[in-house]
């Protein structure tokens, strides 16, 4: 079974996460496959737009951390940890520079590296059911590629409450700081999507690609170098005793044991 599915409707092409049983949780296998997914949409000339949506009843729960803290056993774990911070990087850039309209169909919780999709993405529509928050601290992690990202989209204050506090708001807070940008009923979560991305199919495709380079690359000059500093924090982080435990915790459903 693919990890990730590609529906083609009219001027949309449609990624959805694929790994309901793992509430869409990104392992290294499912990041080749997003990656594949966009460059494929990219090249195909009648998608117009590009929406991003979950399997089953989450959008995604973030990083798949059982993967994660199994590296430690690995003779090499820092490179793997390395390796896949930097993949996760790669595909953020990917996202971040995709020419066509980036559309987020939040239709449950997008957590962490889930987060992380949503704000890559140009516009965020969101299901009543959707939340957002990035619990990486109680893990013992550091969401250090999010990081850059939520202070581009909200500023340097709401990032500080969500980042420093790791909790998880609901749909209407989310769409009240500016993360989801509307709020539609589930049965209208994928139509709305389409019809927005109709929207932007109206549109020159060099107009948007031109407009999200400007905003990519003027507004936004240092997110690359804040992105690739965050993936560096994000690998360093994996190696402590805090994100053993953490993990570990999270894993055995208790409560951690921070020294």
């Amino acid at each position: 079974m693919p990890l990730v599915r590609i529906n083609l409707h009219q001027h949309a092409g449609t990624i959805i996460l694929n790994r309901p049983e793992k509430r869409n949780a990104l392992n290294r296998a499912m990041l080749a496959e997003l990656s594949q997914a966009l460059g494929d949409l990219h090249l195909e000339r009648r998608v117009r737009a590009v929406v991003l949506t979950g399997a089953g009843p989450a959008f995604c729960a973030g990083m798949d951390l059982q993967e994660m803290l199994a590296a430690r056993d690995q003779e090499n774990a820092y490179q793997q940890w390395r390796d896949d911070a930097a993949a996760y990087h790669e595909l953020l850039e990917t996202m971040w520079r995709f020419p066509k309209p980036l559309i987020a169909a939040v239709n449950g919780p997008a957590l962490a590296g889930g987060a992380g999709l949503v704000l890559a993405c140009d516009m965020v529509l969101a299901s009543p059911e959707a939340r957002f928050g990035l619990p990486e601290p109680l893990r013992g992690i550091v969401a250090g590629m999010v990081a850059p990202l939520l202070a581009f989209r909200l500023g340097g204050g709401q990032a500080a409450r969500l980042l420093m506090s790791a909790q998880t708001v609901e749909a209407a807070e989310a769409h009240r700081i500016g993360v989801f940008h509307e709020v539609v009923a589930p049965d209208h979560l994928w139509p709305r999507a389409i019809e927005l991305a109709g929207q932007c199919a109206r549109c020159a495709p060099e107009a948007l690609q031109l407009t999200k380079r400007m905003l990519n690359e003027i507004v936004a000059e240092h997110l690359p170098t804040w992105l690739s500093a965050g993936a560096a924090v994000s690998a360093t982080a994996r190696t402590t005793e805090a994100a053993a435990e953490g993990l570990s915790a999270f894993l055995e459903k208790r409560e951690p044991n921070w020294q």
